[in-house]
């Protein structure tokens, strides 16, 4: 599908901006979609993956810039959302010029975009960008930014993991609770310590042998299964999916045991229609993006001179926003990703509303 037929299309449509960037000297080949910049400048990361065509990247550069407007939104932040992908597999191709060639995209923007860390991409691949732009985030300490954002994604998660559980069993944490995580990347693997921390049966899975030699050596009482599949069958009391997107699908959700599912992973819904497949299987399914945002939270804050506590506060508070969305779905009869989209979309339309009020 062409690139005009792909951004027109009904499920894909309203973005501000869709940037095509390529230097064939170092390699580079990225997409940058900005979705919306109602609230402010749109705030992403920066994906670099092996997609297995050019269509591939543009479907996901599309949906992850739509779901980081929402994200924003609805964590209270005065930014827009957008996301990028770098096309190609970051273990051949990845060098300094690279990244300091899709900086200067970055930069040609003039500010309507920020980057950040994402799949494939890291706080030191986030200095080497930023010697090309300042509009960057997901920095280094050293280099004053607020550092790998994975912490405090990981401490939201658990946070909206927390709310979900007390909406279904009536008390906010999950000791005592059997709790499956697919994947156990820069994520997970923290979500996997509070987790443990809080009490809970941790059992996981990863595609990556590495990962799985970490949580042998660091968490032996976490139970490991033999892929996502398993996990899935499992009897499990909450699913938390913290690998790449479409972890909820048409296979996946008439085989889940789970009574929560709550995760890192964006885009975890495959399609439009399988929230309501979970609610009819009495599933609770908190929003993936509503409780993935303490990322988004961390370098956002880094835009105003980071502070960690400053962030964490904000990050904890996940866990308020959450209960709000899960009490408004049963008030509404509508599944929680329905009530969640409500809510951004209210405040991208109210607070973008301001921005046709000319002070001069």
């Amino acid at each position: 599908m062409g690139v005009f037929a792909t951004t027109e299309d009904p499920g894909s449509s309203g973005h501000e901006q869709v940037v095509f960037c390529q230097d064939k000297q170092t390699g580079l080949k990225a997409i940058i979609g900005i979705y919306s910049t109602a609230l402010g400048p749109a705030l992403g990361g920066t994906r670099f993956y092996p997609y297995a065509s050019e269509s591939d990247a543009l479907a996901d550069v599309l949906d992850l810039s739509r779901g980081m407007a929402y994200k924003n939104a609805i964590a209270g932040l005065d930014l827009g959302g957008g996301k990028a992908v770098i096309w190609g597999d970051p273990e051949r191709i990845k060098s300094e010029a690279l990244l300091r060639a899709y900086g200067r995209f970055v930069e040609s923007l003039a500010g309507r975009y920020y980057t950040a860390c994402d799949v494939g991409t890291y706080v030191a691949d986030m200095d080497v960008i930023a010697r090309e732009t300042s509009y960057v985030t997901g920095r280094s300490v050293e280099h004053g930014g607020a550092g790998d954002s994975s912490i405090l994604t990981a401490w939201g998660v658990f946070q909206g993991m927390r709310a979900a559980a007390e909406h279904v069993w009536g008390a906010p944490t999950l000791a005592g609770r059997r709790v499956g995580v697919a994947g156990l990347g820069k994520v997970g693997k923290y979500l996997v310590g509070h987790l443990i921390d809080d009490g809970a049966e941790v059992v996981a899975t990863d595609v990556n042998p590495k990962a799985l030699e970490w949580a042998r050596a660091t968490h032996p009482q976490v139970a490991l299964l033999d892929d996502a599949a398993a996990l899935v069958a499992a009897d499990i009391d909450v699913y938390a999916p913290c690998a790449l997107s479409g972890a909820l699908n048409d296979d996946t959700v008439p085989a889940l045991r789970a009574k929560v599912v709550a995760g890192a992973a964006n885009n975890q819904l495959a399609h439009s229609g399988i929230e309501k497949l979970l609610a009819d299987r009495g599933i609770l399914y908190a929003p993936d993006y509503v409780v993935n945002a303490g990322g988004v939270i961390q370098v956002a804050d880094e835009i105003e001179g980071f502070n960690f506590d400053r962030a964490k506060l904000r990050a904890t508070r996940i866990y308020d926003t959450t209960r709000e969305i899960l009490r408004l779905a049963d008030a509404e009869g509508v599944p929680p990703a329905v009530a969640a989209d409500r809510l951004a979309e209210r405040r991208m339309a109210d607070v973008g509303r301001l921005r046709t009020i000319h002070l001069r």
